[in-house]
This record gives structure tokens, sequence and C-alpha cells, in this order.
């Protein structure tokens, strides 16, 4: 089975809220008080979401922080299963081990 590829935040911003409601990285800065440079690179894909962002987009988009940070966690823990599959498929479950000794 093909696996989905693992979606970056910022294409959710970009893909499900700048767009549709055609809103520009640069208002969203000015609305927000977020630096421009930190939403380009969270659109980019080369920042995360932090708390603070979090926090600003919940309050201008109508969202919870939670979504935003949800949807950063998800993405983060994404990466490192795919990054470190290998190593952690090599670690057994305390229960089996209880059950080999």
């Amino acid at each position: 089975m093909k696996r989905l590829p693992n979606i970056h935040p910022g294409q959710i911003l970009s893909e499900e809220f700048l767009i549709p409601l055609n809103i520009t990285a640069y208002r969203l800065s000015k609305e927000t008080g977020i630096p421009q440079t930190r939403i380009s690179q969270i659109l980019l894909q080369k920042r995360s979401i932090s708390a603070d962002t979090a926090i600003r987009f919940s309050k201008f988009f109508g969202t919870t922080p939670q979504f935003w940070l949800g949807l950063q966690n998800d993405y983060d823990l994404e990466e490192e299963i795919l990054k470190k599959k290998k190593e952690f498929n090599g670690i057994q479950n305390y229960k089996d081990l209880a059950k080999a000794s």
C-alpha cells in the first residue's frame, strides 16, 4: 500500500486558509503581529508552528491553538518515525521481554 506524504502545517495554512480566504502572507503577518519572515518560513515548510504562532493563528482564524500544535505534532512524529523506523522497530516491549525471561 502506498504511503501518503506527510503534510506540513505550512501546507495546510496555505491551502486551507490563505488561498480560500484570499489572505496574503503579508496581511497575515500584519494582522497577527507575526514577523513576515516567520510566516514565509512556515509556508516554505522550513519552520515549525510554535505555541506563540498557534495562539496567534487561532485568534485570527477562529480555530484553537491545539489545532495548530496538533498539526505540528503529527508532522513531527511522522517525520521522526520515518527517519528512525529501523531503530524504533528494534525496541522490544517490556511485556515481551518479561515473558522471555
